[in-house]
């Protein structure tokens, strides 16, 4: 009965993981359609076909190389050896890979429109193989606990400060260096052709579509439950603070983006995104109330620094990316020090110098590593398209087919 009740609970946590994996795994149609509806039409294509060539070279390097660097586990042995607890350890990948490939699908947003596709599949699985699942490791895998036992980094904030770098569900580990990684390539590859005049005066670019930017944010914000529920990787972990915080962070990021972005849209369905991306890192231990005023102040962080990163330091940014993931990430990780405390309502064991800290040196390993990785590709393969090639669009320049091709038929009448 026991050896019935322990394979039960195996198998129970390897389904409630799958299911978490494929929840999340449906979010990265919303990065494709988020993309989409906020590139120009000769850009559609390209987003879609990045979202899903990232995937599935992330799903190929992270398989092979990031997954055994982060936790020590590797698959180069016999099917049969695979299937321990059910195959436990595979589903365990699965569900990681799906935060892993959020690196280059965050990337993508920040670099549409006029980077090379190779050189930026090239850079993601770098990041996906090596970058991320380093401090992936420090601070979820092998290299942060033992039996247990906080290890090297994780070790000195328990020592130092009470307490271990607490990111339940990844506003630093995932976002914040998808975010940060995404700013040298910003700013290497320059603004679009248009974007700002010789002297400096900004001319925005319109959007494509309102309603497919908002089907992605409504995709994101779907599974994104998995994304923070399921980070509990077990049933008997799993937690409704959990979730009722996420609804709340997204309501406060809503709502807050509405007022300061004045019914604006493009705010309203990214505040949603900064409210979740805010309360992944504390969503397991802060109060409801404060998991609304995390979101309003992840969206309001938006908001305000997507135009001073537009129109005051002159950064174009399509997807806003770096205030969003980057900056609202880094707020998600040093909120959950602050509201986590038992004195705001919050469970405790969370310490506002390991969180400031530990934020902080994943936007420095980010950009650090994204500034090597993009410079290297830069001066050899080159990261940007022509002029000619830009102007043209790079849905025809890559992929020599346009988002709707029956509009560029012209049948002759006979």
């Amino acid at each position: 009965m026991e050896s019935t009740l322990q394979s039960l609970k195996n198998s129970g946590d390897v389904l409630f993981m799958m299911l978490g994996a494929v929840m999340i795994f449906a979010m990265h149609a919303g990065f494709a359609f988020l993309e989409l509806g906020s590139v120009r039409r000769k850009s559609q294509v390209n987003a879609l076909v990045k979202i899903l060539s990232d995937w599935s070279v992330s799903t190929v390097v992270y398989f092979l190389v990031g997954f055994p660097l982060a936790y020590g586990i590797s698959f180069l042995r016999p099917a049969s050896e695979l299937m321990t607890i059910q195959g436990f350890d595979l589903v365990h990948f699965f569900f990681l890979l799906t935060f892993a490939a959020c690196i280059p699908a965050i990337i993508s947003g920040g670099i549409a429109e006029r980077a090379k596709f190779w050189p930026q599949v090239l850079a993601g699985a770098i990041f996906v193989a090596l970058v991320y699942p380093v401090f992936e490791s420090v601070m979820w895998g092998r290299l942060a606990t033992s039996s247990g036992q906080p290890l090297y980094i994780q070790k000195w904030f328990t020592e130092s400060f009470g307490a271990g770098f607490h990111d339940y569900a990844g506003s630093v580990v995932v976002h914040s260096m998808g975010g940060w990684l995404a700013l040298p390539a910003i700013l290497i590859l320059g603004p679009r052709l248009g974007r700002y005049g010789s002297t400096g005066k900004s001319y925005p670019i319109p959007v494509s579509s309102i309603p497919f930017l908002a089907l992605g944010s409504w995709i994101l914000a779907v599974g994104w439950f998995g994304f923070n529920v399921m980070s509990a990787q077990s049933f008997t972990g799993i937690s409704g603070l959990v979730a009722v915080n996420s609804l709340m962070s997204m309501v406060g990021g809503v709502l807050v983006a509405l007022v300061m972005g004045r019914n604006d849209p493009g705010y309203v369905h990214n505040g949603a995104l900064a409210g979740l991306i805010a309360i992944c890192a504390g969503s397991d231990i802060v109060h409801p109330i404060s998991a609304l005023v995390i979101g309003g102040i992840g969206a309001a962080i938006f908001v305000k620094g997507f135009h001073i990163e537009q129109e005051k330091m002159k950064i174009d940014d399509v997807l806003g990316v770096w205030p969003l993931h980057g900056i609202t990430g880094t707020w998600g990780g040093i909120a959950a020090g602050i509201f986590g405390s038992t004195a705001l309502g919050g469970i405790g064991g969370v310490s506002f110098a390991s969180q400031l800290i530990g934020s902080a040196m994943a936007a420095c390993v980010a950009l650090a590593a994204g500034f090597v990785v993009y410079s290297v590709l830069n001066k050899t393969a080159g990261i940007r398209l022509t002029e000619e090639q830009e102007m043209r669009g790079v849905d025809l320049t890559v992929h020599s087919i346009e988002a709707y091709p029956e509009e560029s038929v012209h049948v002759g009448r006979g």
